[in-house]
């Protein structure tokens, strides 16, 4: 508690997106499910290594008593051991992070506040997965985001929207900073 969003989103998270198990509704029984299933993220910042992460993830759950497997358990390891927990997935890719001191980032900074009255809202990190890291670790170049939508657009949702007002200044906006910042 008492942190800012600012220093929130600049911080490593673990999501529970969705959690399944037993029945609901007509399928309602009074018996105890024999699965779970929790379908987890990692949001990263620079610094953390996706298989780090997942790693921590593995024995944490290892420390709960649970014996880790990433395929279906078969008859053999179900005998073996009461408790099972199987963590697939995995991949993703590190955060990347471009300073605002940078020439091109004060450039770009200018560029937004000539254009806008209000001048832009500066984060240093958004959330999503967009792997800008190729860009900043492979090839040695900075990225800057700059998000057009309206904030209330339900990304990757049912009914996701884009404002047309938000649309028209979206594209007058990046036309401006690919003008002014060549």
């Amino acid at each position: 508690g008492g942190k800012t969003l600012m220093e929130l989103i600049n911080r490593p998270s673990l999501n529970i997106r969705g959690l399944q198990s037993g029945w609901v509704g007509s399928q309602a029984r009074t018996i105890i499910p024999t699965e779970a299933t929790a379908s987890i993220d990692i949001r990263l910042v620079k610094g953390n290594e996706p298989a780090d992460m997942v790693q921590k993830v593995r024995r944490h759950i290892e420390k709960q008593g649970y014996h880790v497997v990433s395929q279906e358990p078969d008859r053999e390891t179900r005998m073996k051991y009461a408790d099972i927990a199987r963590l697939s997935g995995g991949g993703g890719y590190p955060a990347s992070r471009t300073s605002m001191d940078l020439p091109i980032s004060k450039k770009t900074i200018e560029a937004l506040t000539g254009y806008h009255k209000e001048g832009p809202v500066l984060i240093t990190t958004s959330g999503g997965s967009v792997p800008l890291y190729i860009f900043t670790k492979h090839l040695g170049l900075p990225t800057i985001s700059v998000p057009i939508v309206n904030h209330d657009n339900n990304q990757h949702q049912p009914n996701e929207n884009l404002r047309l007002g938000h649309f028209w200044t979206g594209i007058e906006t990046l036309a401006a900073v690919l003008v002014f910042v060549k």
